[in-house]
């Protein structure tokens, strides 16, 4: 008798995201073809009736929770209320949802800044709740908790008897396709990438393709534009200013990596992944295990881009965490590590920026 296997049903919630695309890019090579998606407009995840609808009506086996309300320092600072609100509703909505019509297997995206500002380096899994989070992004913190913990009361109430197996995963700082270059909500590298660009269009009297550039990633806050402005005609002064002081180091991964091992998460045993994550299946760090300061990273991108001119730090603007490098032996154990390195990474990323160009 011949066994007939079929092909499990993928939700993927935030599928046009940096994180959600990637993923799916990854399920497809590994010949995934029926994955499950839908668009914001399709999809309100805020909405409780229409994600219970959905999941009714669709009936998926596995399900990747990568909707997020996301940013950088910025927006963070600016959006308080609408990160953790956002992120709250969309995670409790579609873990809910997906217990009740039955869904097994669930892997929730969250962040590094779940863990306290001052947390011992590297960040091991066990440093949730051993300290004061960092202030600038609390409530976005506070949210990505609440789904770890989420995952993990369900697995403890419906763990033995229904086999609800639902993991977390805790990604470092991310940058890739599909990444955002919004100069008021983006993350450091697509602001350093932007900024670095625009400055060297600037540098090359380019003012058609700087205008180009706002319409394809969205507005330039004025300040900069009088600069980028005055280098192309008034006064050609090759340099640029970012954030903070520069002195802090963070980690970097590339978002193929992530879903990578987003995948190799979702689909590893039970028996080898409690092991390593304790009885309630908590969360596991995802990092490539290297850092760099903000100061270096701009050199980098700043050769990356071909900006000719020199990389100033405004020391009034704030820095973050001093330090955020994650402890990802629990997933290297598993047999997973990052592929893609920082320099071919930021080549890749940058030529996807100039892809999107509008040309109009």
């Amino acid at each position: 008798m011949v066994q007939v296997v079929t092909e499990p049903r993928i939700y993927v919630a935030g599928h046009r995201g940096m994180v959600g695309s990637a993923i799916v890019r990854v399920l497809r090579s590994q010949g995934h073809s029926g994955l499950i998606t839908r668009t914001h407009a399709e999809l309100d995840l805020c909405d409780q009736a229409r994600v219970r609808t959905f999941f009714e009506a669709e009936e998926p086996d596995q399900v990747y929770v990568a909707a997020a309300r996301v940013g950088g320092i910025h927006a963070n600072s600016t959006y308080p209320a609408e990160f953790i609100y956002q992120n709250l509703m969309i995670e409790a909505n579609i873990i809910h949802e997906a217990w009740r019509v039955g869904v097994k297997k669930l892997l929730f995206l969250g962040s590094s800044c779940i863990y306290p500002k001052l947390a011992p380096q590297p960040m091991r899994e066990d440093s949730l709740f051993s300290g004061p989070l960092e202030p600038t992004n609390e409530p976005y913190a506070v949210a990505k908790i609440a789904g770890i913990k989420l995952c993990e009361s369900y697995n403890r109430q419906y763990g033995h008897g229904h086999g609800t197996d639902y993991r977390s995963v805790m990604p470092t700082n991310l940058y890739g396709p599909g990444d955002n270059y919004d100069l008021q909500n983006s993350h450091v590298i697509p602001a350093v990438i932007r900024k670095l660009h625009l400055a060297k269009l600037a540098a090359e009297h380019n003012w058609p393709a700087i205008e180009r550039d706002e319409r394809t990633h969205g507005l330039i806050p004025e300040d900069l534009k009088r600069h980028l402005h005055d280098t192309c005609t008034v006064n050609p002064i090759l340099r640029t200013t970012l954030w903070g002081t520069g002195t802090p180091k963070r980690e970097f991964l590339y978002v193929d990596d992530l879903a990578t091992a987003c995948v190799q998460v979702m689909n590893q045993d039970r028996a080898t992944y409690t092991v390593l994550t304790k009885p309630m299946l908590s969360h596991i760090n995802v990092g490539c295990g290297q850092e760099i300061t903000i100061m270096e990273l701009a050199e980098t991108i700043r050769k990356t881009v071909g900006y000719p001119g020199e990389v100033d730090f405004d020391a009034s603007k704030p820095d973050g965490a001093p330090r955020k490098l994650m402890d990802s032996s629990c997933l290297t154990n598993l047999g997973w590590s990052a592929q893609v390195g920082l320099d071919e990474g930021l080549a890749r990323a940058y030529a996807d920026y100039l892809s999107r160009d509008v040309g109009v």
